[in-house]
This record gives structure tokens, C-alpha cells and sequence, in this order.
């Protein structure tokens, strides 16, 4: 990804601590990163160069690492803007000079690591102005020189590193000026072969009794190459560390003379090649009570056959507090060796061969041998059998015990351990299930990475529990642990924990649960978002990315800490129960909306409407047609209390009409009536006969009272005349008023009669008998055939 502005590249690889990791990504310039940036490490890349702005606006940027690139031009200001840098790592590249403006604004510079650089010597001036510098490291193999003065300005040290494996000239004093100083590790390869004077002043400038002293890449042969070491013992150093070391047996010999009665109070020999027969007995007269711990790791015998017994060595094994001889291939201490160790009190025999044969012969088959021993560790030994374990330390008085890294798949149901043991590791070993085998004593029990589903024994006095790693679905009951104060979990399969599960623990101060195959459940997320910042008793202590949904899955691989889940998700009952209130009241209001308009009368009449049409269709072809299918002039539509009007005046005056000389014949004309009582068909459903008799009359004849709007069925005849209206026209209604009727208390929904009653005319009933002649002759005139 490029900065459309320079060509830039970008990198945006930061995590929620704002470290960005911008290594192995093959950029060939300094990439464009945001400057909220903490930490940047841009190692293992083909950068060739630093400009003066590709670091402008990083004033908050604290550790800066360029290990492992193709540097080879630095501008002089490149660093300027960094003040809060604390970390410089420039190790690894192709700089041939140090230039002294690099740093001079980096006055809170606190570790700087400038090695295996093609430079041959130090500018001058090179640290001036770093005050605060306390971790330094520099040289290489192309370091021929240094010169009095080079380090002025640094004052004090905790940790100095210098590979100056083909140093040619040392000014005497260059490193003698740093004090305090803390650890020192020294590369003097050449120097050791080759110019043992050089050695000799380097060694004497960087002795002091409290500062431990590592020297890498030595080959000492004979009696010359140990010589350097005289000045370190003239200045009673305590601590010495020998690493990728090759010595013969004269060497050390040599060695065991030179260092005869100093005070040296820890000895380290870390990858080791022996190229003798173990034959320093030689050496028995000199004194070194003063070692107490004795470390042995990485050995290689180049003839183990002819290695001799350690017997002879009890002038050298008699002392010791603590040995540890670590992936060193050994297989066997023999028991009269083990026995030399009066005073160990810790023994270290990890990542060796040894075997439940061999380390019963190492341990003297539990016999009473090692009284003092209180810390024993083989791990990474190809153990079978956890019950021989027990019985050979069943008699010591261990109080740490590490087993780790072995092939123990079962545990006995019971075990005699030592009632002093506090500590126990049993991880990355192969069990499948625990027993009371485990002692009550413990305090502190590791069963990381092991095949366990479940931890039920009781275990009162323990502090700390270590479960990582293994196929636990929940967490262990707190009942068990009553002063358990902390609990790591990671890479388990557990999918939740809460509260309640926090609260079995009484003591529980600090978890470590991530990793996890979580579920993101409402609850579990509120929770774990509180526990995070802090919000309970119990603190989580590893990193907030570790809490990672594993399901569901649109929220697979999204951190905990950043999940929002919506309400309608969470509060689901509440969510569908508001829904169904909210839509049950729109329901109701929308029923009561459409019942103050009626809209039910409107569809029910128009299905009734269309079934009536659908069956008239059956008896009808078109409208001309059922002209010719008319029976009546008029369908009455009445009251039953009204009908004694109708069957006393109006039938009888259209149906049997007297004829008056001034009218013609046709005007008197009898008219037919349908009249539900006389011509309904019995046997049919009222509302097709009421719909029957309103298509096969003429017209629709309305007798109008109060009687008529409180009669359902004659609501019924003016809800189907009111479609019938919609269909032939308004003139096929006639209505008629025999009393006084206001046109408010005809209901609104036939708003068809209503506007036909304020548009139309309609008959009224005349109490007085001189004017009802008029108000027959106005109705046989609404009756009319259009033939008439």
C-alpha cells in the first residue's frame, strides 16, 4: 500500500497497544505509520536507508527497532523528532561509521544496540549527551579498535555488550570509566589466542566483585589462554559465565589454578565442547569452597567414552548449593557421585536422558542421601512412571518438585510425597486425569498442557493453580481451592464463565482465561467488557486480545472488549414481548380506526355484493337481457312495526289502484310489489333473497322511521341497495318518509343514501288525507315505465 503523496509505503499492522509490527514485510523504505505509534518494529526488511523526514511526527514513539536490514546511510537528523525514544535497535546492518548527531537529541535513549556493523572503530563524541543510557551494545567482527575516550559519556551501565572477537588495539582504561556496571558480556575470541595482553587489560577494566562477567567464543588451550582471567581474579569477581566454550582438560586445570581461592560464588558453563578425559583431579589442592551454584547446560564430550568417573572430583562437588547440568545427554549419576553432594540443596538435571531406571541409580533408590535437597528439576526426561517418582523422593525433604516435559499419562490413586512439598509441575506431560495422588501440602500446582477435562481434589492451601492449555469446558469449582489467588486458563475449549463462577473462589485476585473458545452470549459479553476494565474483584491479567467470540459466527474472531450487541439481541423475551404489545395496540387501534369507518360493513358488503353478482351472472348475459328478467316494479323495503302502512295504503294503492277519469289508462296501471313476507322463498338465506328481490325490481322502494334505522334487517336491504345504487344508477331508490326523519340518523357509512337524500327528493308521508292523492300520483310517477 502506497502514500499517494511520496510513494511511501504504509504499514498498519498496530494492535490496541499501539505496537506496530511492520518486520519481515520487504519494504525498502521507511513505512508511513500512524503517529499515535509506541513501538515500531520494522526488523528483517530491505530498508537501505533513513531520510531526514521518514521519521518527522513519531515524538511519541518509545521503541524503534531496524535489526536486520541493509542500513547503510542515516541521515544526521533522522532521529531528532523521536524524544520519547527509550529503545534504539540499529543491530545487523551495513554501517561503516557511528555518527554522533544520530543520537544527540535522544536525551530519554535508555538501551541502545548498534552490533554487527561493518564499523571498525567508535566515533568520538559517540554517546555524549545519553544520560540516561543503561543498556549498551556494540562491536562486530569488523571492530578493530577502541580508543581511550571512545565511551565518554556513559557513566554508568546495567548491561554492556561488546563482540570484539579480532580487536587488534585497546586503549587501557576505555571501559574502565563506567561505573556503576552491572552485567558485561565480552566476545574476545582473537584476543584470548592471540594477544593475551589485550585480553588481560580488557578483563582488568570491566572486573569488579558484584558485576557478573560473560565471556562467548573462547578456546582455551593450554596454560597461556587462561592467563587473562588473573586479572579477574585479582579483583575477587563472584559471578563468571563461559559460553560456546571449547576446552581441553588442561585449560582447565589451568583454569581451576588461576581461580584458586576467589571468592567466586557462581560458575556457568553454557554450551560446552570437553575435549579431555575428565582428568582434573590434578587440581584437588586448590580451594574453592566459595562456589554455591554451579550451572552445566549444553555439553558435548567429544570422547565420552573415555570420560572418567566425577568420584575424584569431591573437591570440586562437596561445595555446591545448587548444580544444574542441563541438555547435557546425561543418562545416569551414579549413586557414590550423587553422594558427593553433601551440600545441594538444589539439583537441576532437565533435558537430559535420564530414564525411571537411571534416576533411581541418580537418586539412590530413595535410600537417605541428599538430606538437604529441596529443589529437584527433571523435566524433559523420557519418565514413564509417576509412582516410581513419588517413592524415590517419598524420603527427601523437597519443597519444589519439577517433572514437566515427560511421558507420565496416569497418576496412582494415592502417593506418599514429602510433606514439605509446596510446589509441584506436572506440565506437558500426557495425563488424562488426576487422582488424590496430589498432595494437600501444595501451594503452587502447574497441569498446563496435559489432556484434562475436569479438576475436582481438594487442595486447601494452594495459591496458585495453572490449568493452561488443556480441554477444560468450564472452570473449576472454587469450593476446592478456598485460597487459591490465582488462576490461568489460556487455550482451553471454555466457552463462557461469570460471576457467580468468580465468586466459588474467596480469594481469587488475578485470571488469566484467554484464548478460549468463547461464546459471545449477551451476558458473557457484558460481563467479561466489565471485567476488563477493571469493574470486579478478580483482575484479568493477560491481554484484552486474547478474549476472541469463537462463535456466533458474524462474530467469529472479533475481539470481546470491541463486541456491541444490539438490544432486540440481548433482550430478546422483552424485545418480541414490546414488539407484540406494540403491534397488538396498533392492531386495536387500527380495528377501531377502520370500525369508526366502517371499513368492515365495506368489506363484508362488497363480498357479499360479488357472491350475489357472481350468481345473478349465472341467470343473465348482459344488462339488456336482464331487463326481461325483472319481476317487480318495486321491492318494498320496510319496518315490520310500519307494516300496517304498507299493507293498508301502499299495496293496495299500487297494486289495486282506482282509476280517475283524468288520467289514461296506463297511469293506473297495477304495479307488483315484492314484499319480504309474501315473496321471499322460503328455504333460501335471507341475504340472497333480500339481494334477489333488489335485482329483480325496477326500483327500491325505501319506507323511511325511525322503526326502519333500528330494524337490522332493514339495514341489511340498505347495505345491498347501497351497492346495487353503485351499479344500475341513483334513480333506482325511491324513498319514502312516514314521519319526519333527520338525515343525521341515517348511519354515515351509507353516505350514497345520504347524498341522495340532500341531492334527490323524496316523498314524505302527508298526515292530512287531501294531500295524499298528490303523494300517490308523485309516487306512480317514480314507478313509471320508461313504455308508460
Amino acid at each position: 500500500m502506497l502514500d499517494p503523496d511520496d510513494g511511501r509505503p504504509s504499514c498498519d499492522h498496530c494492535d490496541l497497544y499501539l505496537s506496530c509490527n511492520c518486520s519481515f514485510r520487504g519494504f525498502t523504505r521507511i513505512p508511513m505509520v500512524t503517529d499515535q505509534a509506541l513501538c515500531l518494529d520494522l526488523s528483517f526488511n530491505n530498508i537501505t536507508m533513513v531520510t531526514q523526514d521518514d521519521l518527522m511526527g513519531h515524538s511519541r514513539l518509545r521503541t524503534l527497532d531496524l535489526h536486520g536490514n541493509r542500513l547503510a546511510v542515516i541521515h544526521p537528523s533522522a532521529f531528532d523528532s523521536l524524544w520519547s525514544l527509550e529503545e534504539l535497535d540499529l543491530s545487523d546492518n551495513l554501517l561503516t561509521t557511528l555518527n554522533h548527531n544520530w543520537f544527540s537529541k535522544l536525551e530519554v535513549l535508555q538501551q541502545l544496540n548498534l552490533l554487527d556493523n561493518p564499523y571498525s572503530h567508535l566515533s568520538s563524541s559517540l554517546f555524549q549527551g545519553l544520560i540516561r543510557l543503561r543498556r549498551l551494545k556494540f562491536g562486530g567482527s569488523d571492530l578493530k579498535e577502541l580508543r581511550s575516550g571512545d565511551l565518554s559519556g556513559v557513566t554508568e551501565l546495567e548491561d554492556l555488550t561488546v563482540h570484539a572477537n579480532n580487536l587488534a588495539r585497546y586503549d587501557s582504561g576505555t571501559l574502565g570509566d563506567i561505573w556503576p556496571l552491572g552485567r558485561v558480556t565480552l566476545s574476545l575470541h582473537g584476543p584470548f589466542l592471540t594477544n593475551v595482553a589485550l585480553a588481560a587489560a580488557v578483563l582488568a577494566d570491566i572486573s569488579y566483585p558484584e558485576t557478573p562477567i560473560t565471556l562467548e567464543d573462547l578456546h582455551l588451550v593450554g596454560n597461556e589462554s587462561v592467563q587473562p582471567f588473573r586479572e579477574s581474579a585479582k579483583r575477587r569477581i563472584r559471578h563468571l559465565s563461559l559460553h560456546n566454550l571449547s576446552v581441553s582438560d588442561e585449560s582447565i586445570v589451568n583454569l581451576l589454578v588461576v581461580l584458586d581461592g576467589v571468592p567466586l560464588s557462581l560458575l556457568s558453563i553454557e554450551d560446552v565442547t570437553l575435549n579431555g578425559e575428565g582428568r582434573w583431579e590434578t587440581a584437588s589442592w586448590t580451594d574453592h569452597k566459595n562456589i554455591d551454584e554451579f550451572f552445566l547446560r549444553n555439553v558435548v564430550v567429544l570422547d565420552v567414552f573415555k570420560f572418567t568417573s566425577l568420584v575424584k572430583l569431591k573437591f570440586l562437588l562437596q561445595y555446591p548449593r545448587t548444580v544444574s547440568v542441563t541438555n547435557a545427554g546425561v543418562y545416569v549419576i551414579p549413586c557414590e557421585t550423587s553422594r558427593l553432594l553433601v551440600n545441594l540443596q538444589n539439583l537441576d538435571l532437565s533435558s537430559n536422558l535420564l530414564t525411571d531406571l537411571t534416576v533411581a541409580e541418580s537418586l539412590c533408590h530413595g535410600k537417605k542421601t541428599l538430606e538437604k535437597l529441596r529443589v529437584l528439576n527433571i523435566s524433559g526426561n523420557p519418565l514413564k512412571s509417576l509412582s516410581t517418582m513419588n517413592r524415590l523422593v517419598a524420603k527427601l525433604k523437597l519443597t519444589h518438585l519439577d517433572i514437566s516435559r515427560t511421558g507420565y499419562s496416569s497418576m496412582p490413586s494415592s502417593c506418599s510425597w514429602p510433606s514439605t512439598l509446596k510446589y509441584l509441575n506436572i506440565s506437558r506431560a500426557k495425563l488424562r486425569s488426576t487422582t488424590d495422588c496430589l498432595p494437600t501440602s501444595l501451594e503452587v500446582l502447574d497441569l498446563s498442557y496435559n489432556d484434562l477435562k475436569s479438576f475436582s481434589r481438594a487442595l486447601p492451601l494452594l495459591r496458585e493453580l495453572y490449568l493452561s492449555g488443556n480441554k477444560f469446558l468450564r472452570l473449576p469449582a472454587g469450593n476446592s481451592f478456598p485460597n487459591l489467588q490465582t488462576l490461568t486458563m489460556q487455550f482451553n475449549t471454555l466457552n463462557v464463565f461469570s460471576l457467580p463462577d468468580l465468586q466459588s473462589y474467596r480469594r481469587l485476585e488475578n485470571l488469566q482465561a484467554g484464548y478460549n473458545k468463547f461464546i459471545c452470549t449477551c451476558d458473557f459479553v457484558n460481563f467479561l467488557q466489565s471485567q476488563l476494565k477493571g469493574g470486579g474483584d478478580v483482575k484479568l491479567t493477560d491481554r484484552e486480545d486474547g478474549y476472541v467470540c469463537d462463535s456466533p459466527f458474524h462474530l467469529q474472531g472479533e475481539a470481546v472488549s470491541q463486541v456491541h450487541l444490539s438490544v432486540c439481541v440481548c433482550h430478546q423475551v422483552l424485545f418480541i414481548s414490546l414488539c407484540c404489545g406494540v403491534t397488538l395496540f396498533i392492531g386495536v387501534l387500527l380495528c377501531v380506526l377502520l370500525w369508526r369507518l366502517h371499513a368492515f360493513w365495506y368489506i363484508k358488503m362488497t363480498w357479499a355484493w360479488l357472491k350475489a353478482k357472481r350468481c345473478s351472472q349465472k341467470q343473465r348475459k348482459d344488462t339488456v337481457e336482464s331487463e326481461g328478467l325483472l319481476s317487480f316494479d318495486a321491492f318494498v323495503s320496510y319496518s315490520e312495526r310500519d307494516s300496517s302502512w304498507v299493507e293498508n295504503f301502499l299495496v293496495p294503492e299500487l297494486e289495486e289502484p282506482t282509476e280517475d277519469n283524468s288520467r289514461s289508462p296506463s297511469f293506473f296501471r297495477p304495479l307488483s310489489l315484492c314484499l319480504h313476507k309474501r315473496d321471499f322463498l322460503p328455504g333460501h338465506p335471507i341475504m340472497d333473497n333480500i339481494m334477489s328481490a333488489i335485482e329483480h325490481s325496477r326500483r327500491t322502494i325505501f319506507v323511511l322511521s325511525e322503526n326502519f334505522v333500528q330494524s337490522d334487517w332493514c339495514l341489511y336491504e340498505l347495505d345491498f341497495s347501497h351497492f346495487w345504487l353503485f351499479d344500475v344508477g341513483g334513480d333506482a331508490a325511491i324513498l319514502i318518509l312516514l314521519q319526519p326523519l333527520p338525515k343525521d340518523n341515517i348511519p354515515k357509512r351509507f353516505y350514497k343514501l345520504r347524498k341522495l337524500m340532500s341531492s334527490t327528493t323524496y316523498l314524505e308521508w302527508p298526515q292530512e288525507e287531501d294531500r295524499r292523492p298528490e303523494f300517490w300520483r308523485s309516487l306512480r310517477n317514480a314507478l313509471k315505465r320508461n313504455d308508460d
